[in-house]
């Protein structure tokens, strides 16, 4: 049997990068898969999900925006069950600039995604799992919520703050059956970081000790792993997936080359 057979799962960010590749590896596992996403491409993820055997929907909204959470939950559970799995995946990463010239508009509209987004589908999910006294609920952090992130203090205080809510959610529901952990993947080769300039990808990846970049698939077996019943105590973790690349610099923001080409830009 595999290992998440006859579970639920939703992802968020899942039109493309990891939430895409973590909802072919967890339908793959046996879930059926919600998909969400403000992109529409989404819904060609649930179509290449149901080629796959197992019910998906798409439901495009703004988890930011707690009235569209509420509505696309509603939609999510008329075509599906109630949530089992919850990856929260769901970031942007594009505001980039120093503190002196990030604007405050910038920087509340990241907490919002990245941080209250998360705090958002916790909250409409998790009401069914203390009831079954069984859930998952995975956030996806960063690297640099540990280290830092030269230029990007927004995205590196909501992916901080993703840690604190992964705690305080074990603390107050690991008696419910429900672990909640953080994941924080290094430098990933997602879209994002393809489009990186050549020399500044080289260059980074000089800092991880296994030489190469991490691929989608192996955080999304990482996040099958802990949604299954195997990981069931495990909770509240920070897990690095990184190839060692924290071991060789404990602040991103620290390097040399940061400063001279304006600064690494997130790992996811």
């Amino acid at each position: 049997m595999s290992l998440l057979t006859g579970k639920t799962a939703l992802i968020t960010g899942a039109a493309r990068g990891i939430g895409r590749a973590s909802a072919m590896v967890l339908a793959e596992e046996g879930a059926d898969v919600a998909v969400v996403d403000i992109l529409p491409e989404v819904e060609d993820v649930a179509v290449e999900i149901e080629k796959k055997g197992r019910r998906s929907v798409a439901a495009v909204f703004d988890i930011a925006d707690p009235e569209q959470v509420q509505s696309g939950m509603d939609r999510i559970k008329q075509s599906l069950s109630d949530i089992d799995i919850l990856v929260n995946n769901a970031g942007i990463v594009n505001n980039i600039a120093p503190l002196t010239k990030m604007s405050f508009t910038a920087w509340q509209r990241e907490l919002a995604v990245n941080l209250t987004g998360a705090f958002n589908m916790i909250q409409a999910v998790i009401k069914p799992m203390i009831h079954k006294k069984w859930g998952r609920i995975i956030n996806i952090s960063s690297l640099g919520a540990t280290g830092g992130l030269h230029r990007q203090i927004g995205y590196a205080a909501s992916k901080a703050g993703l840690l604190g809510l992964t705690k305080t959610v074990t603390l107050e529901h690991a008696r419910d059956g429900i672990t909640c952990n953080a994941i924080l993947p290094g430098l990933i080769n997602t879209e994002l970081v393809r489009k990186m300039p050549d020399e500044i990808r080289k260059e980074a990846v000089l800092t991880i000790p296994a030489m190469r970049l991490g691929q989608m698939e192996e955080v999304a077996y990482l996040i099958a792993f802990l949604a299954s019943d195997r990981a069931a105590f495990i909770n509240g973790e920070e897990i690095h997936i990184d190839g060692g690349m924290r071991l060789n610099a404990s602040s991103l923001g620290s390097r040399r080359e940061a400063t001279e080409r304006g600064g690494f830009r997130s790992p996811r």
